[in-house]
């Protein structure tokens, strides 16, 4: 049984890695200005592109600090504190920038991701609902994305 845990959450871990690496040419929100003109901003989504967490973590603190209302900002450090495995200061991060900007459809998306990693399957759903909603008709990436998410958890609980 322990071992089937193991693989199970190694296998959603994969699918979230896939979807965050390869899934995302664009890791900002929805307002490409946001945090565009920070450097700090852009130097740390260039360590999340490297997969270097810790110099993200400090680079977009900085970036939050000097533009706390970017939505973008909070939620790439969101991300970089839950690749981290930091869930505490990433929900916080992440529900920040759904304050400032509620239609962030990365945020929903990363956010979901980590209630699953938390196995909170009830508020990862919330999530996929909500983008559901702002993606309709068509199906955006990153509803799809937390969609996979999704069905890989469910499928590695049966």
């Amino acid at each position: 049984m322990r071992n089937r845990v193991k693989l199970c959450i190694a296998a959603l871990s994969l699918a979230l890695a896939v979807g965050a690496t390869v899934g995302h040419a664009n890791l900002g929100g929805e307002d490409p200005a946001s945090g565009a003109t920070n450097a700090s901003y852009q130097e740390g989504a260039k360590a999340i592109s490297a997969q270097d967490w810790n110099m993200a973590i400090e680079l977009l603190t900085k970036a939050v600090q000097a533009e706390p209302n970017s939505s973008d900002a909070h939620n790439l450090l969101g991300f970089a504190h839950r690749k981290k495995g930091n869930f505490d200061s990433s929900f916080a991060h992440y529900e920040e920038a759904l304050k400032l900007n509620p239609g962030n459809k990365n945020a929903h998306e990363y956010i979901g991701e980590a209630y699953l990693l938390t196995d909170n399957l009830t508020k990862a759903e919330q999530h996929l609902a909500t983008l559901a909603k702002l993606c309709s008709p068509i199906p955006c990436d990153e509803y799809k994305q937390l969609r996979r998410a999704v069905d890989a958890y469910k499928k590695s609980r049966k």
